[in-house]
């Protein structure tokens, strides 16, 4: 009597997916580049308007593609949700993104495709009413070099960072952010007057991007691509002390093969932070999730046990 039953949620789950709207756009173009975008949109009419969600796929800034946001974007979506992934430029693409890379390449490959998901930003703050969204409820998502690309869209200095010449607006903010398995360059950046209710995940194990402060790849100081980066658990007690809303999933034990795991088995977790943040309840929540995984290099914290 079981295979009836699967059969019968597999077509549902099927017919779940047929029914959401999904069309690729061109959100930025000039001369040498044209950025494209996946986006997903509910069937079903809606007099009110939707939440957008922005999510950016990872891959060392070199590999990866926008369908690494197909899984999360459908299950966004079909919560109502306009849901969208996009493509960005991989500057790294044939470089040394680790120890022996170039620091100022590295920041740089950041630099590019934060501007880059600020114009995806800004395309559908144009096209708001065309996709039906509420630009007040713009939420951004990644995961490995996607979370580095969010965090620093969200906070680095327009002036300091700023790519192409299309103007930002003054008074936009994000309404919140998932960062999986990231880091931001610099701490400080986060202050009580622009940070943003946030949901972050991380691997204590994680070798590549740092679960706490540490250079990225562990590189010694002596390395060409040395680069200080503030990881999960420093952005979750930083947010702490200014007393923002944040949220925490830590995998004891867990590597960087855990940065997509937040999206992949835990979509549901990823939809309620989102709703949380629309009924504007302030949420300080940290999850230990024991990974049952061994992890030789680094001792896991204390909370872990």
């Amino acid at each position: 009597m079981k295979r009836p039953i699967y059969y019968l949620i597999a077509v549902l789950l099927l017919i779940s997916h047929l029914s959401l709207a999904q069309t690729t756009e061109v959100y930025f173009q000039n001369d040498s580049l044209e950025l494209e975008v996946d986006i997903f949109e509910p069937s079903e009419a809606n007099t009110g308007k939707r939440p957008l969600f922005l999510y950016v796929h990872g891959g060392g800034f070199s590999g990866g593609n926008k369908t690494a946001g197909h899984a999360i974007s459908q299950y966004l979506a079909g919560k109502g949700l306009v849901a969208a992934s996009i493509q960005y430029t991989l500057y790294m693409k044939d470089k040394n993104f680790s120890c022996g890379g170039v620091t100022s390449e590295k920041v740089k490959a950041i630099q590019i495709s934060a501007n880059q998901l600020k114009m995806a930003t800004l395309f559908f703050i144009e096209n708001a009413e065309k996709y039906n969204i509420d630009p007040t409820q713009i939420f951004i998502a990644g995961a490995s070099a996607g979370a580095e690309c969010i965090l620093h869209a969200a906070y680095w200095d327009e002036a300091t960072m700023n790519v192409y010449e299309k103007p930002w607006p003054a008074d936009f903010r994000y309404a919140g952010m998932i960062a999986s398995s990231g880091a931001i360059m610099d701490l400080n950046l986060i202050q009580k007057d622009n940070a943003i209710p946030t949901l972050l995940s991380h691997g204590t194990c994680d070798t590549a991007v740092p679960y706490g402060t540490a250079a990225h790849h562990y590189c010694p100081v002596t390395a060409t691509g040395w680069l200080m980066l503030f990881g999960s658990h420093s952005i979750y007690e930083h947010l702490i002390s200014l007393d923002k809303s944040t949220q925490l999933y830590t995998y004891c034990n867990g590597s960087h093969d855990y940065h997509s795991y937040l999206f992949k088995n835990q979509k549901e977790e990823v939809y309620q932070f989102i709703q949380s943040i629309l009924q504007k309840s302030k949420v300080q929540k940290h999850w230990m999730v024991n990974t049952q995984d061994e992890c030789g290099r680094f001792s896991a914290p204390s909370f872990c046990e």
